[in-house]
């Protein structure tokens, strides 16, 4: 288990994010190596951001009649561990010492069921569209914070994890500029955004 005398973490809570508690949780799998983040694009409902609906989706709250859209997700429980607004505002949802709903089937560096062994996070955004510079930067101080609490070795989009059944964050994502500003190897990126050939 990662070790809680880091100021900036107690009990998986990182201290600079607005903690909001998803009940969508679960236990990790006994000696799980958390060591992937996987990034994810979200917006209730889809393309209207600064709504309050994707925490009240995260915490079972969301009117499912407030909207068309909601009916065709009703009743679905997920959860992220965190999720970073336009603004760059840094909520948390799910200790990171358990197990967050948001890979759903999935496969990754050999090993299935990525919930199992992933931190996720969420950018308040649209698959295929761009995102806000204020996400990027707050991406730029929540990984090395990640990296130096659990043992990250690889960033991947839900894309990447579940080809073929999911898209995000999708083309819109920068990760050159994601890899530039965190300076980690090559090998921490999916082949499939081309980081590894530049």
């Amino acid at each position: 288990m990662p070790d809680d005398t880091s100021p900036l973490w107690h009990e998986g809570w990182y201290r600079f994010a607005h903690a909001c508690a998803s009940p969508n949780f679960g236990p990790r799998p006994a000696g799980a190596l958390v060591d992937l983040v996987v990034l994810h694009s979200i917006s209730l409902p889809p393309g209207e951001y600064g709504t309050p609906h994707v925490a009240e989706l995260f915490t079972n709250r969301l009117n499912w009649n407030a909207h068309p859209y909601f009916k065709s997700i009703e009743g679905l429980q997920v959860s992220a561990h965190f999720f970073i607004t336009r603004l760059g505002d840094l909520w948390q949802f799910v200790s990171c010492d358990d197990r967050a709903w948001h890979a759903g089937v999935s496969s990754y560096r050999g090993r299935s069921n990525c919930n199992d062994d992933s931190i996720g996070i969420e950018l308040e955004g649209l698959e295929g569209d761009t995102f806000a510079a204020a996400q990027y930067k707050t991406l730029q101080s929540l990984i090395p914070a990640l990296g130096a609490h659990y043992p990250i070795r690889h960033l991947a989009g839900h894309e990447h994890i579940a080809p073929g059944r999911k898209e995000d964050p999708g083309p819109g994502f920068r990760w050159n500029l994601l890899r530039d500003s965190l300076e980690l190897p090559a090998s921490f990126y999916p082949k499939a955004t081309g980081l590894e050939h530049e």
